[in-house]
């Protein structure tokens, strides 16, 4: 996937954009709903890679969350919030590789329709809330951690949508195991840009 090089300012004010808090809501709403639709789906369906969005989505409920309750709070505990939200994507992404893995041996084939149902749904959620946060992409740590959760979410519904094809087209598991890897390495991706990030604001500022 695309790697952004914008960079992040590394001094910013104690208050946030005005309209940011509204929009985080909208998100952490959208993120939890989502991840109850997607769960049901992804054990009806037997799709590992709708599972893995549907544990994407409650994490990033959970960081939305999180960057409410620092929102208003110094930007070192911003940058410090940045820092465990990467970790918690590093540990997402492990998990759906470890679970890939255990996968293969499991000899079911996951329903298309459903995957491609709940694929388009969670896309058309997940357009709309990267709509809402594109203007803060370029903003400190925290802020650029929420956009690149919505950024890859919108990546890998599209890519469960292209699974659930994949199934229809090979009657076999392999294409959703595929984007549940993809998935994986994408979460692990974002986790370095995030920490990176974070680390040049902290060694940033004075001492």
């Amino acid at each position: 996937m695309s790697h952004h090089g914008h960079t992040c300012h590394t001094a910013c004010a104690t208050q946030a954009p005005p309209g940011y808090r509204r929009i985080l809501w909208i998100a952490l709403l959208v993120n939890a709903t989502m991840f109850g639709i997607e769960l049901l789906g992804g054990v009806h369906a037997g799709s590992v890679s709708l599972l893995a969005d549907a544990i994407d989505f409650f994490g990033d409920a959970s960081n939305y969350a999180a960057s409410l309750a620092v929102l208003t709070q110094a930007p070192i505990w911003r940058t410090r919030m940045a820092l465990f939200k990467a970790s918690c994507m590093a540990g997402f992404g492990l998990f759906v590789l470890g679970h890939a893995a255990w996968s293969v041996w499991s000899g079911s084939t996951p329903d298309a329709s459903t995957m491609g149902l709940i694929g388009s749904l969670a896309l058309c959620a997940n357009v709309g809330v990267a709509a809402l946060l594109y203007r803060y992409r370029t903003g400190d740590a925290n802020m650029r951690s929420v956009w690149l959760c919505s950024r890859n979410d919108a990546l890998s519904n599209l890519a469960v949508m292209a699974a659930a094809l994949g199934v229809f087209g090979t009657h076999s598991a392999w294409p959703d195991l595929a984007v549940a890897l993809m998935m994986g390495l994408l979460a692990l991706s974002a986790s370095v840009q995030v920490a990176h990030a974070a680390m040049m604001e902290l060694k940033a500022r004075p001492r």
